[in-house]
C-alpha cells in the first residue's frame, strides 16, 4: 500500500505541481487549499506526511503545525514545511512549531523525494513499533486473562482433588465430565474403614507417634483409593469413606470395591507388622454396602464438601463398627454382586445393627 501525503497550499498551482510530481513517484496524494480544511483532511484521511506551506491566510502553516502537535494521535506525524521566505530566519520558527524538515521554495524536486522518502522510513518505524506495543499490550492483556483464568482452574482442580482423583479432577474442570457437586441421586458402592485398637494407642503414645502412625496409614490407603478410581468422602482420623460409581459411573462398582479392599487389607498386614515391632497393636476393620445414595455439594461457602447421604453410608459404616481386625464385611447386595469374579466370601450371619430395624444380613471377604 502507497504512502498517503497531504499537500497544503493556498496556491492551487503549487498544490497541483507538488501533487503531480508525488504521483508519478507512486505517491497517494490529498490536497488542502487552507489550514482549516487541512486539519479537517488529516481527521478524515489519516495522512503518512504533511507538506505544508507557511504562507497562508487564515491559519499560517506555523499555526497548522502546531495544531497538529497538540493532537496525541499525530504526534509523530512527518510535517516538512515549505517557505518562499528566508530560510535562515524562518527554521527556528518551524522546529519550534513541531516541524520535521524545512523546504525553500523554489523546491528542488530531487531534495524533496529525498526527504520524503527519509521521512515516510522513519515514520514506518515509528509504526511498526507502535503495532508491536500495542501486539505485546494486547498479549499482556490476554496473557493476565488467561492466568487469572489457570490460577482459578488450578484452584478448582486443587479443591476436586480432595475427592476425586487427579485425572478425575482435571476432566471435571475441562468440561469433559458432568459438575458431581450438583445434588444428583444414584446407586453407589460405600466402603468404611478404621483402624482397630486405635483409641488405645492413642490414650498412651504420644501425639507424635499417633501422627505418625496415621500419616503411614493415610498415605497408604490413600494410594490405592487414587489407583482404584475411588471417590475419597471423608476421613477423621483413622476413619475413612470411600464410594465407587460417582461421579465416574463404573461397570461394576462393587467389584472394585471389594479389589480396593483385597488390597487394602494386604497392604495393612505390612503396616500393622511395622507398628507391632515399635509397641503399636493396630489392625484395620472394612464394611461395605450398596445401594442409593443423594450424592453432591455440603457445606456453606468457603468450606464446603463432596457428601453422600443414604441408608447405604450408614449400612456401610455400621459393618465396618462390626469388622474385627483385618475382617471386611459385606452386605447382602455386594456379596451377590461378586458371583463369577473369583473373590471367596462366607456368610457372617444376620447382625443386629444400630439404626436398622431388623437383623442384617453380612457377609465375611475371605482371605485368598
Amino acid at each position: 500500500m502507497s504512502a498517503r501525503i497531504l499537500v497544503v497550499d493556498d496556491s492551487a498551482m503549487n498544490v497541483k505541481l507538488l501533487a503531480d510530481l508525488l504521483t508519478v513517484k507512486g505517491y497517494e496524494t490529498i490536497r488542502a487549499a487552507s489550514g482549516a480544511e487541512a486539519l479537517a483532511s488529516l481527521e478524515a484521511e489519516s495522512p503518512d506526511l504533511v507538506l505544508l506551506d507557511v504562507m497562508m491566510p487564515g491559519m499560517s502553516g506555523y499555526e497548522v503545525c502546531a495544531a497538529i502537535r497538540a493532537n496525541p494521535a499525530h504526534a509523530m506525524l512527518p510535517v516538512v514545511l515549505i517557505t518562499a521566505l528566508d530560510p535562515a530566519k524562518e527554521r527556528a520558527k518551524g522546529l519550534d512549531a513541531g516541524a520535521d524538515d524545512f523546504l525553500s521554495k523554489p523546491i528542488n524536486q530531487a531534495e524533496l523525494l529525498a526527504r520524503v522518502k527519509s521521512l515516510l522510513r522513519v515514520k514506518t518505524l515509528y509504526d511498526e513499533v507502535r503495532r508491536q506495543k500495542d501486539e505485546l499490550e494486547q498479549w499482556a492483556r490476554t496473557l493476565e486473562r488467561r492466568v487469572a483464568d489457570g490460577v482459578a482452574q488450578l484452584e478448582r482442580v486443587g479443591r476436586l482433588k480432595r475427592f476425586f482423583s487427579p485425572a478425575l479432577a482435571e476432566a471435571i474442570v475441562g468440561g469433559g465430565a458432568d459438575d458431581p457437586m450438583k445434588s444428583h441421586r444414584r446407586e453407589i458402592t460405600v466402603v468404611f474403614l478404621d483402624l482397630r485398637g486405635f483409641t488405645a494407642f492413642t490414650e498412651t503414645a504420644d501425639p507424635e507417634e499417633v501422627m505418625g502412625v496415621l500419616g503411614e496409614y493415610h498415605a497408604a490407603m490413600g494410594r490405592l483409593v487414587l489407583e482404584h478410581e475411588g471417590t475419597l468422602e471423608r476421613f477423621s482420623g483413622d476413619g475413612m469413606m470411600i464410594f465407587f460409581n460417582d461421579p465416574m459411573l463404573i461397570e461394576r462398582p462393587a467389584v472394585q470395591a471389594v479389589r480396593m479392599a483385597v488390597e487394602m487389607r494386604d497392604e495393612m498386614r505390612t503396616l500393622s507388622a511395622g507398628w507391632r515391632r515399635r509397641g503399636y497393636e493396630l489392625q484395620m476393620g472394612v464394611g461395605i454396602a450398596q445401594g442409593f445414595a443423594t450424592i453432591g455439594a455440603i457445606g456453606f461457602p468457603g468450606r464446603v464438601d463432596y457428601g453422600a447421604i443414604g441408608t447405604v453410608t450408614n449400612l456401610a459404616a455400621r459393618l465396618c463398627g462390626e469388622a474385627g481386625p483385618g475382617e471386611v464385611l459385606l452386605s447382602q447386595r455386594v456379596n451377590a454382586a461378586l458371583e463369577g469374579e473369583g473373590l471367596r466370601t462366607e456368610a457372617a450371619g444376620e447382625l443386629a445393627l444400630k439404626g436398622f430395624a431388623r437383623p442384617m444380613p453380612a457377609y465375611r471377604l475371605l482371605a485368598d
